[in-house]
């Protein structure tokens, strides 16, 4: 009997729909799904309030680890032969409950020796998200076998805005009527079910060296390269803004709420104007940095880890 542990955060249930399907196709041949739903101490609710929205991201970017409940008692027991853990995007970097949750004793006893898939489900930027995610998976000494990211196919600035009217109001509808759908599309997360055949053939093998080369096939992974760019200028970025803001006192405290409203307009300033900005210099540099793009390319999409990216 071969046992897998699905680990999971999702407000609104869409990452979850997308694992369901996903191993769907493994849930016979003599394997056990269990699922462990990863629930914080202080739930983040659903839909978002605005201030509480932008307040998380100091602690979101920086990676500070939060209380969650422990798994059952037979979930701790056993031993997996893989392990899938599905992560949402929260400002570049994984989210509060995932990431508190790879930090934590409990995370690293489970997936310690183990082989790990992950699965992202978000609005695009998720290249460095991804790369902290490695890091967090050679600290809890797992080994990366896999990786598959399901994304709003839509335009970047469309996104923006159906993303934000999904998480303010939680309705996951057209947008006055005109815009398209927020987050993944219906398709894309029913077709999740594609990935189980090469999942489960890895996994009833005991080889999963070539899993990856194989969910790519099925187009697990596509990397735009002016978001890989966006997400590192983003990076840079929000790496000032957390810690002048975390600075200022804890979630809720006047001082920091003020700089909290500050970094908001700002950050619809980044989105409308800096945005752009470097889209044009992504256009001006495409030819010169033809070749790193496309290293990038092929690193992005794979499971391996180089610091210097």
């Amino acid at each position: 009997m071969k046992e897998v542990l699905v680990v999971y955060y999702s407000q609104t249930g869409q990452l979850l729909d997308i694992l369901e399907n996903m191993v769907s196709p493994l849930k016979q041949d003599n394997i056990a799904v269990s699922y462990y739903r990863i629930i914080p101490n202080e739930p983040y609710e659903f839909p978002w309030d605005k201030e509480k929205f932008f307040d998380c991201f100091p602690e979101s970017f920086l990676q500070i680890p939060s209380g969650f409940h422990p798994p059952e008692e037979e979930i701790l027991r056993k031993k997996y032969d893989l392990v899938i853990l599905g992560y949402q995007v929260w400002y570049l970097t994984p989210s509060i409950p995932i990431n508190s949750f790879l930090i934590s004793d409990i995370g690293k006893s489970l997936l310690r020796d183990r082989p790990v898939m992950t699965v992202v489900a978000c609005r695009n930027m998720w290249i460095q998200a991804q790369e902290k995610m490695k890091r967090l998976l050679v600290q809890a000494e797992a080994k990366l076998v896999g990786h598959i990211a399901l994304v709003d196919r839509h335009i970047n600035h469309i996104s923006v805005i159906t993303i934000s009217h999904w998480m303010l109001s939680g309705k996951k509808d057209r947008y006055l009527g005109i815009f398209p759908k927020p987050g993944v599309s219906d398709k894309d997360i029913k077709e999740a079910i594609k990935f189980g055949a090469p999942i489960k053939e890895a996994l009833l093998v005991e080889d999963f060296s070539n899993l990856q080369e194989n969910l790519l096939k099925l187009g697990a992974v596509r990397i735009n390269p002016y978001l890989v760019l966006t997400d590192k200028r983003g990076n840079v970025l929000f790496s000032k803004w957390a810690n002048h803001i975390i600075k200022k006192g804890g979630p809720g405290e006047p001082p920091r709420l003020k700089w909290i409203r500050i970094f908001k307009y700002y950050l619809l300033f980044a989105i409308w104007v800096i945005a752009p900005i470097v889209f044009i210099v992504f256009l001006l540099t495409y030819l010169p940095r033809y070749q790193r793009r496309k290293e990038d390319k092929a690193y992005y999409s794979s499971v391996a880890l180089k610091e210097n990216r």
